[in-house]
This record gives C-alpha cells, sequence and structure tokens, in this order.
C-alpha cells in the first residue's frame, strides 16, 4: 500500500509522507547532508527512504531538496 502524501519538487518526486514521518530518496547529496538520518521503510514492500527529523528548519528542507534534485530521474511521460 501507497503512502498517505508523494511530495514533489519541480515536477520529480523527492520522498513522501508516510504515518506522519517525512521520508525523501537516499540520493548522494541526501545522504551527505544527513549521515545520521535513518534508514526506514514507508511501507511493506517499497524500498528504503530517509528519514528527515528536523522539518522545522526552512532553510534545511531547502538545501536537501535543490542538492536531490538533479539526482532524481526525470518524470515518466504519460501515454496518451
Amino acid at each position: 500500500m501507497m503512502g498517505e502524501y508523494i511530495i514533489y519538487y519541480r515536477g520529480k518526486i523527492v520522498g513522501g509522507i508516510y504515518d506522519d514521518r517525512l521520508l525523501i530518496k537516499p540520493t548522494a547529496s541526501a545522504k551527505f547532508l544527513m549521515p545520521a538520518a535513518s534508514y526506514v521503510l514507508p511501507y511493506d514492500g517499497a524500498k528504503e527512504m530517509l528519514y528527515v527529523e528536523n522539518i522545522d528548519d526552512k532553510d534545511n528542507l531547502t538545501e536537501l531538496l535543490e542538492s536531490i534534485y538533479p539526482e532524481l530521474p526525470a518524470p515518466k511521460s504519460k501515454k496518451k
């Protein structure tokens, strides 16, 4: 089963909110910026994601999203 909310940044999926937790994709930049972050499963059968604990720091979240954006895959094109 999928999580509660998927989070997009400039059209790319960066993570989501699962069980009241902000989880992001574990890119190289995310691992570098959050070396002590926990890996957690958003739901059964999913890939592990990084748990973002400090969600109140706007500057930190902005830096995190800006850093991981280039490493994320392009959105899949929709079939017509």
